[in-house]
């Protein structure tokens, strides 16, 4: 089973770009892209604990898409923040997303640790406490430097049992980590953050510079020889675009649905004329604003 989607879908810039331009005040994005993609990665989670009632109409709002999953990150405070309390906030994290994983909509828990975030003892046991503190939720990990491709890395991973996150990013020097395709458990996650070298690490630059990205087909094409690598151990993968910028990571999550599904996806009609290569790989779908 592979699910492919796209991270987080509330962005101004889609409007027009993915969503109508014409959308009146009472127009559902969370339930518009879902017609479009199996999964969406919540990212506002992140930034705060969710409210089980949100969480709730997540559930209410995607619930005509058969088969449609949820990914979320876990809160900051798991893996950026010297958090006192630890405990205190993963409580409230998975508090937030219950409803989610009662409805059976869950698909894994991101925990994304930033770029100097090391192999070493310290990291090590800061992972294992997550673990023991979330039980039995899916948790996936996103380690971004290189230290971590260390074979010894994973075969801890796989004894702990903590899902790995396959990143793709701009590869800079020696200390950005490469989209290995590998799995350790059931899940799989491989998630495409762009190649966008420029704005990576640009201290300044804006969460949209950063994304702003568009993976030609030739890359695709590597990234879905290696998803279906990974497929082949696990027993659900998430393919989840995180070049969020202008509505990119919908065109590229339908390439990769063409890729890896065998079947042409439906595209919102605003997606084709924003890009129009897109022509001939995808069915068109418009609107009903009415």
């Amino acid at each position: 089973m592979i699910r492919i989607g796209v991270a987080g879908w509330d962005y101004p810039d889609w409007r027009g770009a993915v969503y109508p331009r014409g959308e009146k005040r009472n127009f559902d994005r969370l339930e518009y892209i879902s017609r479009y993609v199996d999964a969406v990665e919540i990212n506002s989670s992140f930034y705060r604990p969710v409210s089980p009632r949100v969480a709730e109409s997540w559930v209410k709002r995607t619930a005509g898409k058969e088969g449609f999953r949820f990914t979320a990150k876990s809160h900051r405070s798991w893996t950026h923040d010297a958090e006192p309390d630890l405990g205190r906030q993963v409580d409230l994290t998975l508090q937030g997303l219950e409803p989610l994983r009662q409805a059976g909509v869950l698909g894994a828990l991101l925990v994304q640790f930033p770029h100097s975030f090391h192999f070493q003892k310290r990291s090590q046991q800061r992972i294992d406490n997550l673990l023991d503190l979330a039980g039995e939720w899916p948790l996936v990990i996103e380690v971004r430097h290189s230290s971590w491709e260390d074979e010894l890395a994973a075969d801890w991973f796989a004894r702990r049992g903590a899902g790995w996150c396959v990143v793709d990013q701009p590869l800079i020097g020696d200390s950005t980590a490469r989209a290995t395709p590998r799995v350790n458990g059931a899940i799989g996650y491989l998630r495409l953050h762009g190649r966008n070298r420029k704005e990576w690490f640009r201290p300044d630059a804006g969460r949209d510079a950063r994304y702003d990205y568009l993976y030609s087909a030739g890359e695709l094409d590597e990234l879905a020889g290696a998803a279906r690598t990974m497929d082949e151990k696990a027993e659900e993968l998430f393919v989840i675009q995180n070049n969020h910028f202008r509505g990119q990571a919908l065109v590229n999550a339908l390439q990769m649905m063409r890729l890896l599904q065998n079947r042409p996806p439906a595209a919102p009609e605003e997606l084709i004329m924003t890009y129009p290569e897109l022509e001939g790989s995808v069915t068109v779908k418009r609107a009903r604003l009415f």
